[in-house]
């Protein structure tokens, strides 16, 4: 199943392409510690991984970190209902991101929790993990069974794994994750945030199509761009292009049609997709009051065509009838 996501050799300024995307990963990180460090929401793990920003971060790119990171929250959370925790997680591009932690603290942890990225973030985060208690000491009480397996590019213990792979060419994808002891058998959620953008379509179609074929039962979580042909788009890539960060697969990123398509052509049987928006108006009122009387928002339009500029969308394939096609918000 492994070698749909094929092995290329690298291309010509691959390196450096690739250095721009490591660099998103600590650019979300640092804009989430900040949110957090506002009250946005409660996150007392971040703080290990990443420093605090040196600037305020504006009120509207707050916001949208928030619509996020509670969105994607809230599909993974109806997952893990449906299944009743009796699940694995797979989170692909993962980065600096604390969602074991914070599971572990709300006693929603699944049976195993998977997180890869590329070798080189995955050994910075495996350092802080070793090096902090609040980070290590949860990962020991829920191991069980045989020493903990640990060394610079992954992590093994009973109930967390972190595996250092790229997405886009790894045949040995797979073998990693078995060698983890990947249960192809369990329900399995995969979460992707501003990954498969940074992917060919065929590449990520590659991904989407192992993850569809290898797992019975299945849900994909997917957050990125979308509605990028627009002006406000051009400029959103225009400005990554500056930093040298090319969105390899922003025409996938069309439209919320185009980002349901993919899914339903790489062998998923049922798909939605909403933009962030729409998502901020679906999240419990009460809370979204609150946030909002933390900071003034001087630019509500600026805010309204950002998050129309992102989206969640997620899909199913369901042959144990647990009824993970009902899952919306």
């Amino acid at each position: 199943m492994a070698a749909a996501v094929r092995d290329q050799p690298p291309a010509a300024g691959m390196d450096e392409a690739d250095e721009a995307v490591r660099g998103t990963c600590e650019d979300a990180s640092v804009c989430k510690r900040f949110a957090v460090s506002v009250g946005y929401w409660k996150d007392p793990y971040i703080q290990y991984f990443v420093r605090q920003a040196k600037e305020r971060k504006a009120p509207e790119i707050n916001r949208g970190y928030y619509a996020r990171v509670q969105g994607v929250s809230y599909l993974l959370e109806a997952f893990l209902k449906k299944t009743e925790c009796n699940c694995q997680i797979v989170n692909l591009g993962a980065g600096m991101d604390t969602l074991f932690w914070r599971l572990k603290d709300e006693n929603l942890l699944p049976r195993k929790y998977f997180e890869v990225d590329f070798p080189m973030i995955v050994a910075r985060k495996i350092h802080n993990i070793k090096s902090k208690p609040p980070l290590s000491k949860p990962i020991i009480e829920t191991h069980s069974g045989d020493s903990l397996l640990i060394d610079s590019h992954s992590l093994d213990s009973s109930r967390y794994s972190i595996v250092g792979a790229d997405l886009r060419f790894s045949s040995d994808l797979e073998e990693k994750l078995k060698k983890h002891q990947l249960d192809v058998h369990l329900p399995t959620v995969l979460v992707a945030e501003c990954v498969l953008v940074y992917m060919t379509p065929q590449q990520s179609a590659n991904l989407l199509k192992w993850a569809a074929s290898t797992f019975p039962v299945a849900m994909f979580i997917n957050y990125e761009q979308v509605n990028m042909a627009d002006r406000f788009g051009q400029i959103m890539i225009e400005n990554l292009q500056r930093r040298q960060c090319n969105l390899a697969g922003v025409e996938v990123c069309r439209s919320l049609e185009s980002q349901k398509e993919r899914l339903l052509l790489n062998g998923w049987e049922n798909a939605h997709a909403i933009d962030m928006m729409k998502v901020y108006s679906f999240l419990p009122q009460a809370d979204v009051k609150r946030i909002e009387e933390l900071e003034f928002l001087d630019e509500k339009e600026l805010f309204e065509q950002l998050m129309q500029h992102y989206c969640i969308c997620w899909a199913s394939k369901d042959s144990s009838n647990l009824g993970l096609a009902d899952i919306t918000f």
